[in-house]
């Protein structure tokens, strides 16, 4: 019953549900999730707008990383992000032509890749179905009920696993994260306006 109405309420609130990086090209959406980390999509947009502008995929595995230092600053821990998507780029272009595959265990190799940045590309690209735990995903799942306090996100993404049909993992995930990030705060939650408060375990965690 909790899980219908969890269902109903984000269908309700979060309609059109869609990945809010932008990108073009697969190797655009790979590279600007790794970015994202510990930043915000709008921070990463403004970066990657620039970024993609001034180099392709061929030109990024060969870039100054001291040029790709500058452009990338704004989203913080610009150092070893740098080496991350040079390093990106030239394992893309050296074994995939430049493309992103449809490979967990290979993404899951690259610098700065972990679980989550390849949930995240496959489900976007290829539409695998997956559940990206982020920090949003994670505080809504506990907060709701979903997963135990002291879960690990890959913790968090098993309870997910078995809650929600595999059909709607792509859907129901993406709705999770926008109500995380818009709605279910971190700092100042909209509690007073949430249609799922009864469901909510916040003041217990």
């Amino acid at each position: 019953m909790m899980m219908s109405k969890i269902y109903e309420v984000l269908d309700l609130m979060i309609p059109s549900p869609k990945c809010e990086l932008n990108y073009s090209k697969d190797y655009e959406l790979l590279i600007a999730t790794v970015l994202s980390a510990h930043s915000t999509d709008k921070t990463v947009n403004k970066v990657t707008e620039e970024l993609f502008k001034k180099f392709d995929i061929k030109s990024l595995a060969k870039a100054d990383i001291e040029e790709l230092k500058k452009i990338i600053r704004p989203v913080g821990n610009f150092n070893k992000k740098a080496l991350y998507t040079i390093s990106i780029a030239q394992s893309l272009v050296q074994n995939y032509n430049g493309c992103v595959p449809n490979k967990r265990e290979y993404l899951e190799t690259l610098p700065g890749v972990g679980r989550k940045t390849a949930n995240v590309v496959l489900k976007n690209l290829y539409d695998v179905p997956c559940i990206p735990v982020d920090t949003h995903v994670e505080r809504v799942s506990k907060r709701l009920g979903l997963a135990p306090k002291e879960a690990t996100p890959k913790e968090v993404e098993e309870n997910l696993m078995k809650l929600i049909p595999k059909e709607k993992w792509n859907r129901v995930g993406e709705q999770l994260l926008l109500f995380g990030r818009y709605h279910c705060k971190s700092i100042k939650p909209e509690c007073t306006k949430c249609l799922l408060i009864k469901e909510c375990k916040k003041d217990s965690l």
